[in-house]
């Protein structure tokens, strides 16, 4: 498990690129390991979806094009809409207690938007509407959110500025808080929809540039 953690962060992080071949003999020399423990860890990562075995050719970093970003959000929206009415239906103290935590990681956003950390940020990003999904308390979307939210990282890891609108994402996401706060589901919905489809548009409009 050591060896999958440090592998996928790297992945998530970029410092593997989309495509990038991954050797068993490379990489155990780097980590100074038998190649027995990195075949593992490679099948591990394999298995959720980060990379891809090709029959005589090794192991590489999965490569994600408009269409798979397009589809990857489009799938985060409903899980995310999915939890978003759960919260919504909660009582006020325990919905409030919820927006507290959210309120937190959207406070710690703008120090790193002036020192250009878009490792960081994404990894922050990624955070709040990884706490949104989980304070619904349903193991499910857990499960199936979390590969998505690392697709998600793996997309932004790739652009030297994910964020071609930097100033407009902490209003975005205190844009999200309000609307878990209000009394309006459509609202709510909308403004899912919104964010993650302007995100979309950000993702692809620079993969294009």
């Amino acid at each position: 498990m050591v060896i999958a953690d440090q592998l996928r962060e790297r992945i998530l992080d970029g410092v593997y690129r989309q495509g990038q071949q991954l050797s068993e003999a490379n990489l155990a020399a780097q980590l100074e390991i038998s190649r027995g423990p990195v075949r593992e860890a490679l099948q591990r990562l394999a298995q959720e979806g980060l990379l891809v075995s090709r029959r005589n050719r090794g192991v590489f970093v999965i490569e994600l094009s408009a269409f798979d970003i397009a589809e990857i959000y489009a799938v985060r929206e409903s899980v995310e809409t999915a939890a978003a009415r759960i919260i919504f239906e909660l009582p006020t103290a325990e919905r409030k207690q919820i927006l507290d935590r959210l309120a937190v990681i959207v406070a710690k956003m703008p120090p790193l938007i002036a020192a250009g950390d878009w490792t960081g940020l994404a990894k922050l990003d990624l955070a709040f509407h990884t706490e949104l999904v989980a304070a619904a308390k349903n193991g499910r979307l857990d499960r199936i959110y979390a590969t998505l939210a690392a697709e998600s990282r793996i997309c932004m890891a790739q652009l030297e500025n994910a964020y071609p609108r930097p100033g407009a994402l902490v209003d975005e996401h205190q844009h999200l808080i309000d609307a878990l706060a209000g009394d309006s589901w459509d609202d709510l919905a909308k403004a899912i929809h919104t964010h993650l489809s302007t995100a979309v548009d950000d993702l692809t409009s620079r993969m294009e540039s």
